[in-house]
């Protein structure tokens, strides 16, 4: 009965392997899929026959369109043995008698009779594995990264140790598709039906691109702020996909060699939040600040500031203390002048009419009363 049975699997196995067959992307993929097994269409609208052929054969003449976006690697006995970069329709073609078909031009003996035996030394299966795998070559998106704890790094322009908790997500590509599925692909994943995708949580191979790219955060951020060409300032990098994303790059390649080993690459980042450490938080507040005295908008500040201390030592020391403020402007050649680089010289600090005039320019300045005004004159009199 196994004999017979061997016979009937060699013989009907043949045949319907004769069938040529229409291979394609699966439907229903999603945009995050990196690696799957294209299928054959069987049949389309109603038509076609070839529904029984070998799930692990491809028959010679069939054809195998390749989409825009996409790459075509062929598989014989489990080894890689072309790629395919062009989007088009190709057609298969093997020496392996398990491809041959009287569809092809093989002729009847090599697609039938040989074939037929080959089968049924291995009990009327066929003795070999083909396989057409696509994968993307677009940016696969949506694969994100993110810290439960502060993150530390050495940053350029603060000239210190900062730290923060960030999350994001970046795009990745396959940039040699070879070496991609030869070591980095499990096994697994290449088998009908499977599909890689490395937002998948039960792929493994996909976690530990994870955990590597969190590892990895320290050194890009590192690397991102002690780049003179970036300006050395943290607070741009959450606009600046591209920049963070080749430091971010570098950073996985340095600790993991992912392109050099897999063929991996990232290709942009989107940093959602930034929660930096309360010492951080300091030290960017008084960047601000150096920041907003500075450049055109130093002068009104800076007045800003002055007449807030005018106004508290008013408070606090009366006309005594306006004219220390007094003479504070005057030393810095009034408000008209709070930046020039070259002041002039500043009058003797015990010369009265000095004293009078710079408490006359703060009256026409309404930043003393006639009052206070008095009191200082009376005062620089000695009256």
């Amino acid at each position: 009965m196994g004999l017979v049975q061997a016979v009937v699997g060699a013989v009907g196995g043949t045949l319907a392997d004769q069938w040529k067959d229409f291979y394609t992307v699966p439907a229903g993929l999603p945009s995050t899929a990196a690696l799957f097994a294209a299928v054959p269409q069987g049949t389309n609208a109603g038509r076609g026959s070839n529904t029984h052929g070998s799930s692990n054969i491809i028959t010679n003449g069939s054809k195998i369109i390749v989409p825009e976006g996409y790459g075509l690697l062929l598989f014989q006995d489990g080894k890689v043995t072309a790629f395919v970069a062009e989007p088009g329709g190709y057609e298969w073609r093997s020496d392996d008698p398990n491809s041959k078909s009287i569809f092809a031009g093989d002729g009847i003996v090599s697609s039938l009779i040989t074939q037929s035996w080959e089968r049924f030394k291995f009990g009327g299966q066929p003795g070999s594995q083909q396989a057409a795998f696509f994968v993307s070559l677009k940016e696969l998106p949506d694969n994100r990264f993110g810290t439960q704890s502060e993150i530390y790094w050495d940053d350029g322009f603060l000239n210190t140790q900062v730290g923060a908790v960030t999350r994001g997500s970046y795009t990745l590509k396959i940039v040699d598709p070879i070496l991609f599925v030869k070591n980095f692909v499990p096994a697994s994943y290449l088998q009908p039906g499977k599909v890689f995708d490395f937002t998948d949580l039960d792929n493994a191979a996909a976690s530990q691109l994870f955990n590597e790219v969190v590892g990895s955060l320290a050194p890009a951020f590192s690397l991102y702020t002690n780049d003179p060409s970036k300006g050395n300032r943290i607070t741009k990098i959450q606009q600046d996909s591209v920049g963070f994303a080749k430091s971010l790059s570098d950073a996985v390649e340095q600790g993991y060699q992912w392109k050099s080993d897999r063929g991996l690459a990232i290709v942009k980042t989107a940093i959602v939040s930034i929660e930096y450490d309360a010492s951080t938080r300091e030290l960017l507040k008084t960047v601000q600040r150096a920041d907003a005295l500075s450049g055109a908008r130093g002068n009104a500040n800076l007045q800003a500031s002055v007449a807030q201390g005018i106004q508290s030592a008013g408070e606090t020391g009366g006309a005594a203390g306006l004219m220390g403020i007094g003479m504070a402007t005057g030393m810095t050649g009034g408000f008209a002048g709070l930046q020039q680089p070259v002041a002039p010289p500043a009058p003797a600090a015990d010369d009265p009419v000095a004293k009078l005039k710079k408490a006359k320019e703060m009256l026409d300045l309404g930043l003393i009363s006639q009052a206070d005004y008095d009191a200082l004159k009376a005062k620089a009199l000695g009256l």
